[in-house]
């Protein structure tokens, strides 16, 4: 190769590495306090036997996600916009209503996750309220929401690639072990709760939904969708680093221990780490936290508000009222969740109950619209991504029974019997 073609290779690696975004802001809401938890419960338990499974939600993820990017570049116009023409208004509102309250879940977990992060340190709390303030006034206070959104998680996904690296350093895996992890030799019939939620913190099908709005709100057209393609793949890659990082790192040092929540996943590290480990953990956990925080709250209200045909855009006013709906949600269940240390049986059984419906009519949607000619064109599904995504749509259909089955109903039976 000349030198003048390896210039212009390298400047064009350059010109991609700069334009990516989109899968950024993803990973940034799929790395949240639930899947830190979730994959360091995983390897505490099961070691590093179960990285595969990490592996196979992530292609699934990474399956939709490009979907997604593809679907917006290509139509552009929004997702919820295209199912309202297609088949009607109800649809996109019932899947605007489940990712809202899906999104309200989670923010549950990401304030406590944040209020975590804090206390180790401060006991302090409103924590929850300090940072719910910051974020209203972060929403609000910026005219161009997206790129201001775009250059934070590109920071919080650098930030947690180091501090999640430095504790792997200071684990000192086992690296054949953590290598023979990556294929399923203890088998699959061996998948049970645990493994299913590492499943669901990972493979989140309304983050990859969202990709759709996030590439148009980046400005991609066709000629882009190749970087779109690109940033999306390596949105997923991050996400795979980061959780086998952290689950290696819980294999290594934590197997045996029980975990509760992410707070005392840092506590648990203290003895073996020290300060520094424990704080280098603190910045991690808080930076997955603080990230996944409001862009989980911009897919909740964002989708509503579209679903809801007011808007579907950074511009427009309700989809960031939505946003903030959200948040104002999380944080009134959260605060009630420190100040009683009751956990709200209700509300979570209720958001239970709508994740059953909402992420296969989510998963569903995306199958159906990218595989439209008339929408599409060439640039439809192929053999892999259908393969792929239809594995990924049973395999949600297989979260959506078990949760139906075993978590939904048993708790529906004790407020009859009670």
């Amino acid at each position: 190769m000349s030198q003048q073609a390896a210039t212009q290779e390298q400047a064009s690696w350059w010109r991609v590495f700069r334009s990516l975004g989109p899968g950024l802001v993803t990973a940034c809401v799929v790395i949240g306090p639930g899947s830190i938890l979730t994959s360091s419960k995983v390897g505490a338990a099961e070691g590093y036997s179960k990285v595969w499974v990490v592996v196979l939600a992530v292609v699934f993820m990474m399956t939709y996600t490009s979907m997604a990017a593809r679907l917006g570049v290509v139509t552009q116009e929004s997702t919820s916009g295209l199912i309202a023409r297609r088949i009607g208004r109800w649809l996109a509102v019932l899947i605007g209503l489940g990712v809202f309250f899906i999104s309200a879940a989670f923010q549950f977990g990401n304030n406590l996750g944040v209020h975590s992060a804090l206390t180790t340190y401060i006991r302090f709390d409103y924590w929850v309220v300090l940072f719910n303030a910051l974020t209203l006034a972060f929403l609000f206070g910026f005219e161009n929401l997206y790129r201001a959104v775009e250059r934070l998680m590109a920071f919080f996904v650098g930030v947690m690639l180091l501090a999640f690296a430095l504790n792997l350093y200071l684990a000192r895996p086992h690296l054949g072990q953590l290598a023979r992890g990556f294929l399923p030799l203890e088998g699959i019939s061996e998948l049970g709760l645990p493994l299913l939620g590492l499943v669901g913190t990972t493979f989140v099908i309304s983050a990859a939904y969202y990709q759709s709005y996030l590439v148009r709100f980046r400005g991609w057209q066709v000629e882009n969708l190749k970087t779109g393609l690109i940033d999306a793949r390596v949105g997923s890659v991050i996400m795979l680093v980061i959780t086998v990082m952290i689950m290696s790192t819980a294999a290594a040092v934590l197997r045996g221990r029980e975990l509760e929540d992410v707070g005392q996943v840092a506590q648990q590290l203290y003895p073996l780490f020290g300060e520094k480990g424990r704080a280098i953990f603190c910045v991690g956990l808080f930076s997955a936290a603080f990230s996944s925080f409001l862009v989980n709250s911009m897919i909740g209200g964002f989708i509503l508000a579209d679903s809801l045909g007011l808007g579907d855009t950074p511009t427009h006013r309700w989809p960031r009222i939505f946003t903030a709906a959200v948040l104002l949600s999380g944080m009134g269940v959260a605060l009630f969740v420190i100040k009683t240390g009751t956990r709200p049986v209700g509300a979570i059984v209720a958001a239970q109950a709508v994740t059953v419906l909402a992420a296969p009519l989510m998963a569903f949607a995306l199958l159906w619209l990218a595989n439209s000619r008339e929408l599409m064109g060439k640039y439809r599904n192929g053999f892999w991504s259908n393969l792929l995504g239809g594995l990924g749509f049973v395999t949600l259909l297989g979260m959506a029974w078990y949760t139906a089955v075993y978590k939904v109903w048993p708790a529906i039976q004790q407020w009859f019997q009670a």
